[in-house]
């Protein structure tokens, strides 16, 4: 059974960078399309970035281009949300996610295993 834990959030100022973590047990991910989420207080969850199992093919929200950068360490079975110029909107608890598919959109409904989430807030 696939297990992810994130880790890596925190309390960040505006224009400052946060690397998020999400460290899988159990099977490789190298089986796995994964990505990353956010959900802000009272709006639903939504897509970030997601990474196709070769990690040959990423998506990324159009609020986070050009600042966000998702990648893979197959070693280390993780993947990672390098976070910079971050804003007060980008504020959530972020989760890890992953299906057993080569490819997946990044949608939530997609994606079978969660980790627990973990809070980013960016305020001065």
């Amino acid at each position: 059974q696939l297990q992810l834990v994130e880790s890596g959030g925190g309390l960040v100022q505006p224009g400052g960078s946060l690397r998020l973590s999400c460290a899988a047990s159990g099977p490789t991910l190298d089986y796995y399309a994964t990505g990353w989420f956010r959900q802000a207080p009272g709006k639903e969850r939504e897509g970030v970035s997601c990474i196709s199992s070769s990690g040959g093919r990423t998506y990324y929200a159009d609020s986070v281009k050009g600042r966000f950068t998702i990648s893979r360490d197959r070693v280390k079975n993780t993947v990672f949300l390098q976070m910079n110029s971050l804003k007060p909107e980008d504020t959530a608890v972020y989760y890890c996610a992953a299906v057993s598919l080569n490819e997946a959109m990044c949608v939530a409904g997609e994606y079978d295993y969660w980790g627990q989430g973990t809070q980013v807030t960016v305020s001065s």
